[in-house]
């Protein structure tokens, strides 16, 4: 049975973001694009770990960071990328209905960890009065992770247009590529933070 046939019978491949070279290539090139991210990403880790003891008299790592809220907030992220897995899943067994509701729980957690971040930066702001001209260790800081929280926040965005797309257009040889490239930046940006956590928290608190 053809795409075309497949698409008019109700029923889709088992790979609907395969099923046609459009939708191969677009899985491709975000490939290509997460290759460039991640050489970004590389030298914001490369700039903080060559700053990260420039404190100029300010709070260091160790007596800023707080592991139990960084920890809530890595929970978020790793279980986001999860309930994305589940919707990539559900997408295979062509059931856009349960497609949605997993995407719209990734939303959410995502959301839960945004809020998080927001308010661990204010309290650092507020209380501990580093912000992102206190000293190099600070604005490498700020850069790295607040790049990174962008990158969530355009996560969340992309998603809920995509959940808008699927309740009007249903899911489609057009629609599902688009799903399916969305969850593998998410995926991209939970690796990341998996490093961050690592390199930026953890090494900080025992640095």
């Amino acid at each position: 049975m053809t795409t075309a046939h497949a698409e008019a019978a109700g029923t889709l491949p088992h790979e609907p973001e395969k099923a046609t070279l459009e939708g191969r290539n677009k899985v491709l090139a975000f490939w290509l694009f997460l290759g460039g991210e991640s050489v970004l990403f590389g030298t914001l880790f490369a700039t903080f770990l060559a700053l990260r003891n420039q404190t100029n008299e300010g709070p260091s790592a160790n007596e800023l960071f707080h592991l139990p809220l960084v920890a809530a907030a890595t929970f978020l992220l790793l279980v986001s990328s999860l309930t994305s897995v589940f919707a990539i899943q559900a997408m295979h067994r062509n059931k856009p209905a349960l497609l949605r509701n997993w995407l719209l729980i990734t939303v959410f957690l995502g959301l839960g960890f945004l809020g998080l971040e927001i308010y661990e930066f204010s309290e650092y702001i507020r209380h501990e009065k580093f912000g992102m001209t206190t000293s190099a260790f600070s604005s490498a800081f700020y850069t790295l992770v607040g790049f990174h929280g962008a990158h969530v926040a355009f996560g969340i965005l992309w998603i809920s247009v995509l959940i808008g797309q699927l309740a009007r257009k249903g899911l489609t040889v057009i629609t599902a590529p688009k799903v399916y490239v969305s969850a593998m930046y998410w995926h991209f940006i939970d690796v990341v933070w998996v490093f961050i956590f690592t390199v930026v928290y953890l090494l900080g608190k025992v640095g």
